[in-house]
């Protein structure tokens, strides 16, 4: 990663490579997606706009369901070869630490014209320390990132990955009419792209989104989300981290529900499943939120 690179990683919170992708990798990809075609959802109309004037729109096109890494053979070998891409991996060193693990992905986005957009979100707000980002002893360090290899042209202003620069060091939440980009103040970007480059963003601490699709050609962006070694926020976490399955159940065999709060595993993408545990104006130990955990 450049000085330059780094100087605008820091400030912005994105940062864009232009033509990483061979003709033939650009070539590949597309032909996967091709191949999948009939898979691909429709998606809900606003949906994903929430409420937004700005963004409102047909459904995001996507392929829910299917795991590209794991599609028919040789369509599944370009995004096993972009998971380890050079590129890519000598930047995420720098941005999230040796130790970074793909969370969730690759995913397909797709886009016809009219598609809806994605109203923005992140920033830290609330607040979330496993994608939030840090600087500290001249090292930076994100713990949720998005990599996006967009595989068609991306017009600025005509629809894609859009994001308010500079964001992810806000000390004030993003007001309704910037997320919703009804009123956003000239606060939000959504910058132009070629088929080959690729948009590294962070993700959770950068407020972004997209705007709606409005190009005749189709979009085409694949996106991995990696996170910190320590984060996990899909995937099996679900399944392994109740107390009765990461601990064994005669570990926890009749424990109470606050003891059994703090026993749960590593699951930071829970959208408030997981009990936490508060004192009571009495003393008194008590559980908030989550949901109800038999002993």
């Amino acid at each position: 990663m450049t000085p330059k690179e780094r100087y605008y990683w820091d400030l912005n919170g994105h940062l864009i490579l232009r033509g990483v992708l061979t003709r033939s990798e650009l070539e590949a990809a597309n032909a996967a997606i091709d191949a999948c075609s009939d898979r691909i959802n429709p998606g809900e109309p606003d949906r994903l706009s929430r409420g937004s004037k700005s963004l409102r729109g047909l459904g995001r096109p996507g392929l829910r369901g299917t795991q590209l890494l794991n599609i028919e053979k040789p369509h599944c070998d370009i995004f096993r070869r972009l998971l380890v891409h050079p590129a890519v991996i000598s930047r995420l060193r720098v941005m999230c630490g040796a130790g970074f693990r793909l969370d969730h992905g690759p995913q397909f986005i797709g886009g016809i014209k009219g598609t809806s957009g994605h109203r923005l979100h992140g920033a830290g707000a609330p607040h979330k320390p496993f994608v939030g980002y840090n600087h500290q002893a001249g090292e930076p360090y994100v713990g949720g990132l998005t990599v996006s290899w967009q595989l068609a042209e991306v017009i600025e202003n005509q629809g894609g990955f859009a994001c308010v620069p500079g964001s992810h060091k806000s000390n004030f939440d993003a007001p309704d009419g910037v997320t919703s980009c009804d009123e956003h103040m000239g606060t939000v970007i959504q910058p132009a792209a070629r088929p080959g480059d690729v948009v590294f963003f962070m993700d959770g601490a950068q407020t972004h989104g997209t705007f709606p699709w409005r190009s005749d050609h189709e979009r085409r962006s694949i996106l991995y989300k990696f996170a910190s070694r320590t984060s996990a926020r899909t995937g099996p976490t679900a399944d392994v981290a109740p107390p009765d399955v990461y601990w064994d159940e005669e570990v926890v065999d009749n424990m109470t529900d606050e003891q059994l709060a703090v026993m749960w595993g590593p699951y930071s993408g829970h959208g408030g499943a997981v009990p936490s545990l508060t004192v009571g104006a009495t003393g008194t130990v008590d559980l908030e939120g989550g949901i109800d955990i038999d002993p």
